[in-house]
């Protein structure tokens, strides 16, 4: 079938990457689209790696009451996420019995009559009703006849785009996740928008870098994180503020959760905002307002926020930064 238009805009999406040596059945060995089609909760579970949607369905599956095990080649989960955020996730998946293999990596997987076992490279063997691969999305462009149309994608089915998401045909535009990260429905919408605007000729202004990041159990940031900062030598202090400190996270039972505050010395600015709980992806929106108008913490120490509130976390956090600061400046004195 042979479409031609004057603006085409490529927003095919992706589909769950399928290791050529695995072989899913849909029903015992599945990827992250079937295992939305099981008849039953699994007693036991494996989830094949521990990124954005292995760790979304880990959490799931545990809070259904599943015995989930995450096998994961590399030393950590979520790597582009704040390391104590992570650290809370850990804490709470293992509340609810999540076991974590890191540093793994699967050999095979046996189907037998009473299940799986799943065979690491280390020797390890893990029984389970059910595993569950995440690795990875690839994207939907090998039916597109690309070539005809003078493009091309890489291995994973990516295609590169500009800072108008104009592939390298002109009048061709590639939005979403087929164009790689962060591969998100909010920012997918904002890419499209963009590239219709460009497209027709109408103004639009450039998308802000301050994009939010939010997952399933809710994790959100915006922002640099602590090891960015680091690694870039940017100078910064942190605010914490945790949920079992507020009355709101008290009212809600919500023990777990927290915000983190980067700040900078110099100018006062947030550099990062991170927040792990109840409600962390709306709470996010705060932060990101904050940094997108170039405010600094100390509006945050002078903001009345409604008690009790998840949002007076902001407050907290803050007053946290803030007080550090103060202390770097007295011995300074």
């Amino acid at each position: 079938r042979l479409l031609s238009a004057e603006h085409i805009v490529i927003a095919t999406g992706t589909r769950p990457a399928r290791p050529d040596s695995v072989e899913f059945d849909g029903r015992t060995i599945m990827d992250s689209d079937n295992v939305l089609t099981l008849e039953r909760v699994p007693r036991s579970m494996v989830i094949v790696g521990a990124g954005v949607i292995g760790m979304e369905y880990a959490s799931m599956f545990a809070a259904l009451g599943s015995k989930v095990t995450v096998v994961e080649k590399r030393a950590g989960m979520l790597d582009m996420c704040d390391v104590e955020v992570i650290e809370s996730l850990k804490y709470h998946l293992r509340d609810l019995a999540v076991t974590f293999r890191f540093g793994e990596t699967v050999a095979a997987v046996e189907r037998h009559p009473r299940g799986t076992l799943t065979v690491l490279e280390s020797g390890k063997k893990i029984p389970a009703d059910a595993v569950m691969y995440s690795a990875g999305r690839q994207g939907l462009t090998d039916e597109l006849d690309l070539d005809k149309a003078g493009l091309s994608a890489d291995p994973r089915g990516r295609i590169a785009v500009d800072e108008h998401y104009r592939t390298q045909v002109p009048h061709i535009y590639a939005v979403g996740d087929v164009i790689g990260f962060p591969a998100l429905a909010a920012t997918s919408m904002e890419q499209g928008r963009s590239a219709a605007y460009h497209a027709c000729g109408e103004p639009v202004g450039r998308m802000h870098n301050l994009q939010p990041i939010g997952t399933i159990p809710e994790i959100s940031f915006v922002g640099r994180t602590d090891d960015q900062l680091t690694e870039e030598r940017v100078p910064f202090e942190a605010g914490i503020s945790r949920y079992r400190e507020l009355a709101r996270g008290q009212i809600i039972g919500d023990s777990h959760g927290m915000l983190k505050l980067l700040v900078s010395p110099d100018d006062r600015t947030l550099l990062g905002v991170h927040c792990f709980g109840t409600g962390a992806t709306e709470l996010i929106h705060i932060g990101q307002s904050v940094m997108g108008c170039g405010g600094t913490v100390d509006y945050l120490v002078n903001a009345v926020f409604n008690y009790p509130t998840l949002a007076e976390s902001y407050k907290v956090a803050a007053l946290d930064a803030t007080n550090r600061l103060r202390q770097i400046d007295r011995i300074g004195d």
